[in-house]
C-alpha cells in the first residue's frame, strides 16, 4: 500500500512539473502571437545596443536649475524606467543640467513621454467652467450672470423647479441650470465625488387647483428670443467678476483678487483649447489662478491657486475598483492616499466646497495634471480619511502609467527631448557567444563529474539540469515581455553560477542516499530517509543564496542587480526542479531492478559503497545482507547454520 502511494505521489509531482513547463511555453507563445512578446529573451544594453536620449530642462525666463533638482530628476526617471522590472538602463548627467538616458532597444512614444513628463498633480478650486467656442460645440451658451455654462455636454447635477397650473389659469413652465464637470463623462472622477456625475431627474413641485372649465384650445408657446452672443469684452468682464469672487472666498483681499482676476481673465479669452499644444504654453504658477483646458481640449477653465499638490500623495496604485460586496468590478481606478498634511488640507477643502453646493461652480474641485484638467467634480461629501479613487475612461495600462507617475513623484522641472541617437552594443554578440561557451563548458564538466561519480544515477543530474534550463529560458522570456526584464552579461553570469547551485542540491541528495545505503538500509528506504535529511540542507542552502541575491538586488548598482536577479530566479527554479523532478525520479528508479538490486553501474552498489554486512529481516521469513546477490537464507536454514556454528 505504501509502495503504491509513493509511486502515485512521484507521478503527481512529475505531472505538476509538466503542467508548469507547458503553461510557461503556452504563455510565451501567446504573448508572441497576440501580444508584444517574442520567443527569445530580451537582451540588455551591453548585448543588443539601444537608444541614447538627451533630456534638456525647460526653464522659464530667469529660472535656473541646481544640482539637487537634477539629481532628484535622475532618481525619479530611474524609478520610472525600472518600474516594470530590471531594464538595465543607464542614466547620467551632462554638464550639470542635461540628463543622458541610455535605453535598450527602441523606446515607445509612451516611454519617451514618461521620461520627460513632469506629472505635477495639483488640486485647484473651479471658478469658471465653459465650452470653448473655438471647439465649435453646438448649444454652448453663456449665463447672464457671467458664468459660461455648456449645454449638452455637461453631466453635472441639474437643479430644477417647476410650477404647474390648471389649463385655465396658466401655462406649465420649468427651468433647469446644469452645472458640473464637462469632463466627467470621459475624464476621471474621484470616488468620493462619483455621485456628482449622475444627473438625477429634476423634481417638480405642483401648485394650483382644478376648475370645472372647458378645456382650452391648445396653443403653441412663442419661442424665447435668442440672446445676442456676448462680446469679448463682456466675456472678459464676466470672467474677471467670477474669478475675483472666488479669490475673495479663499481669503484674498478685494484689491489683490481684482488684480489677479483681471490677468487670468485676459489669459482665458486669449486661450484657444482647440489649438494643439495650447496648454504647453501656459505658465503654471501654483500661487496664482490659472486659465487652462480640460484633457478633452474642449472645455476651458479658470481655476484658483493650488491648494494641494502631488507631493502630498503618500501612495498611488491602479487596478479594478472593488464593489460594495467586496468583489472587483470592471471599473479601472487609480487609488490615492494622502500624507498627514495632505489629509488635513483635503478635508478642509472638501468641507469648504461642500458648503457651497448652492453656488456652482464654486463647489467644484479641479484635478489638474500637467496643467490639464482631468476632472472637475462637485464635492458631495467631506473627505476626512485622505483616501480618494480616480476613475473614468482608464485602461489598465493607462491607469498603471498614471499611478506610477504619481507614486514616484513629480519631476522638479520639466524636460524636453534634445537628441535621440542609436547606440551600438557595448559588448556585442561576440562577448555573448564567449559567455554562453563558458556556460556550456561548465555544464559539460558538471555532467562528466556526475557520470563518473554517480554512474547511471548521474543521468538524473543531467536530466534535472536540462529541465532547469528549459524552465529558466521560458521564465526569462516571459519576464522580458511582462516586466521588461533584459538579459545582460551580468545576468548571463548569474545563470552560469546557477549551474553550480543546482549541482550542489543533487550532490547533497545523492550523498545522503549513499550514506543510508552504507548504513545497510535497502535502497527504497534509503531514498526516503535520505530525502528527509537532504531536504532541510537544500532548503537552507537555497535560502542563503536567495537572501544574498536579494541584498545584492536592492543595494547594488544596475549591472549587479541583473546578476542578483538571475541568481535569485534560478535559486527558486532549483527548488522547483529538486522537489518536482529529481526526488520523484529517484523514487521511481529505486523500484527498478537495475537500481533496486544495486547494479555496479547504478552508482548505488552496496559493495562498492562499503555497505555494512548486517543481516536484516526481508519479510516472509527471509533474512539477508543488503544488496546480496545470493539467494536469501530461510529461517530454518539459518537456525541449522547457527547450531553447526555452536557445535
Amino acid at each position: 500500500m505504501a509502495k503504491s502511494s509513493t509511486k502515485q505521489s512521484a507521478r503527481r509531482s512529475l505531472l505538476a512539473l509538466i503542467v508548469v513547463i507547458l503553461g510557461l511555453g503556452a504563455l510565451v507563445g501567446g504573448l508572441a502571437k497576440w501580444g508584444d512578446g517574442q520567443a527569445v529573451p530580451r537582451l540588455g544594453l551591453d548585448l543588443e545596443g539601444g537608444t541614447e536620449l538627451v533630456l534638456k530642462p525647460q526653464l522659464n525666463d530667469g529660472q535656473t536649475v541646481n544640482e539637487g533638482q537634477v539629481n532628484r530628476a535622475v532618481d525619479i526617471i530611474r524609478q520610472r524606467i525600472d518600474a516594470n522590472g530590471v531594464s538595465e538602463s543607464e542614466i547620467s548627467t551632462q554638464g550639470g543640467q542635461n540628463i543622458v538616458v541610455s535605453i535598450p532597444g527602441a523606446p515607445t512614444p509612451e516611454q519617451l513621454d514618461a521620461l520627460s513628463k513632469p506629472s505635477q498633480l495639483r488640486f485647484r478650486a473651479v471658478f469658471v467652467e465653459a465650452v470653448d467656442p473655438n471647439a465649435a460645440q453646438a448649444g454652448s451658451t453663456v449665463n447672464p450672470g457671467g458664468t459660461p455654462t455648456p449645454s449638452g455636454t455637461s453631466t453635472g447635477t441639474p437643479t430644477g423647479t417647476g410650477t404647474a397650473t390648471s389649463p385655465a389659469t396658466g401655462t406649465p413652465s420649468a427651468t433647469a441650470t446644469p452645472s458640473g464637470s464637462s469632463t466627467a463623462a470621459n475624464g476621471v472622477v474621484p470616488q468620493a465625488f462619483a455621485a456628482a456625475t449622475t444627473a438625477p431627474t429634476p423634481a417638480a413641485t405642483s401648485t394650483g387647483s382644478a376648475t370645472a372649465t372647458p378645456a382650452p384650445t391648445a396653443t403653441t408657446p412663442a419661442p424665447a428670443p435668442t440672446a445676442p452672443a456676448p462680446t469679448a469684452a463682456e466675456t472678459e468682464a464676466a470672467i474677471k467678476t467670477q474669478a475675483s469672487t472666488g479669490l475673495v472666498g479663499l481669503g484674498w483681499t478685494k484689491a489683490k483678487a481684482d488684480a489677479a482676476a483681471a490677468t487670468v481673465a485676459k489669459q482665458y479669452t486669449a486661450l484657444n483649447c482647440a489649438t494643439p499644444g495650447a496648454v504647453d504654453k501656459i505658465k503654471d504658477d501654483p500661487a496664482l489662478p490659472l486659465a487652462t483646458c480640460g484633457e478633452d481640449r474642449v472645455t476651458k477653465y479658470v481655476l484658483g491657486p493650488s491648494e494641494i499638490d502631488g507631493s502630498e500623495i503618500a501612495d498611488a496604485s491602479s487596478g479594478y475598483q472593488v464593489g460594495p460586496n467586496g468583489q472587483p468590478t470592471s471599473i479601472v481606478e487609480v487609488a490615492l492616499s494622502f500624507k498627514d498634511a495632505g489629509k488635513t488640507k483635503f478635508a478642509a477643502v472638501t468641507k469648504r466646497l461642500y458648503a457651497q453646493q448652492s453656488q456652482p461652480p464654486f463647489d467644484q474641485f479641479a484635478i489638474v495634471l500637467d496643467k490639464s484638467v482631468i476632472s472637475a467634480p462637485r464635492s458631495q461629501a467631506v473627505i476626512t480619511d485622505g483616501r480618494a479613487s480616480i476613475t473614468g475612461s482608464f485602461t489598465i495600462d493607462s491607469a498603471k502609467q498614471l499611478a506610477e507617475q504619481l507614486k514616484f513623484g513629480a519631476l522638479p522641472i520639466s524636460f524636453a527631448l534634445q537628441t535621440q541617437d542609436n547606440i551600438t552594443p557595448q559588448l556585442g554578440e561576440e562577448q555573448l557567444r564567449i559567455g554562453l561557451l563558458a556556460g556550456l563548458i561548465g555544464l559539460l564538466l558538471v555532467v562528466v563529474y556526475s557520470l563518473i561519480q554517480y554512474r547511471a544515477l548521474g543521468m538524473v543530474t543531467v536530466l534535472s539540469l536540462v529541465v532547469a534550463s528549459v524552465i529558466t529560458y521560458l521564465a526569462v522570456t516571459v519576464l522580458g515581455t511582462t516586466h521588461g526584464f533584459r538579459l545582460t552579461m551580468a545576468g548571463v553570469t548569474g545563470l552560469i553560477v546557477a549551474i553550480g547551485v543546482t549541482a550542489d542540491s543533487f550532490i547533497v541528495y545523492f550523498e545522503r542516499i549513499r550514506d543510508e545505503v552504507r548504513d545497510g538500509r535497502p535502497l527504497v528506504a534509503a531514498v526516503e530517509t535520505g530525502w528527509k535529511r537532504a531536504r532541510r540542507t537544500i532548503i537552507a542552502a537555497d535560502a542563503v543564496n536567495f537572501i544574498a541575491a536579494g541584498v545584492l538586488y536592492f543595494l547594488a548598482s544596475s549591472n549587479v542587480r541583473g546578476f542578483a536577479f538571475t541568481l535569485g530566479l534560478t535559486t527558486l527554479i532549483d527548488l522547483i526542479v529538486v522537489v518536482l523532478f529529481t526526488h520523484p525520479m529517484v523514487q521511481l528508479l529505486a523500484r527498478t531492478e537495475f537500481f533496486g538490486n544495486g547494479h555496479k553501474w547504478s552508482g548505488l552498489d552496496p559493495q562498492r559503497l562499503g555497505a555494512k554486512e548486517s543481516v536484516r529481516y526481508r519479510g516472509r521469513g527471509q533474512f539477508g545482507a543488503p544488496g546480496a546477490q545470493r539467494p536469501p537464507a530461510t529461517v530454518g536454514s539459518a537456525r541449522v547454520a547457527e547450531g553447526k556454528a555452536q557445535a
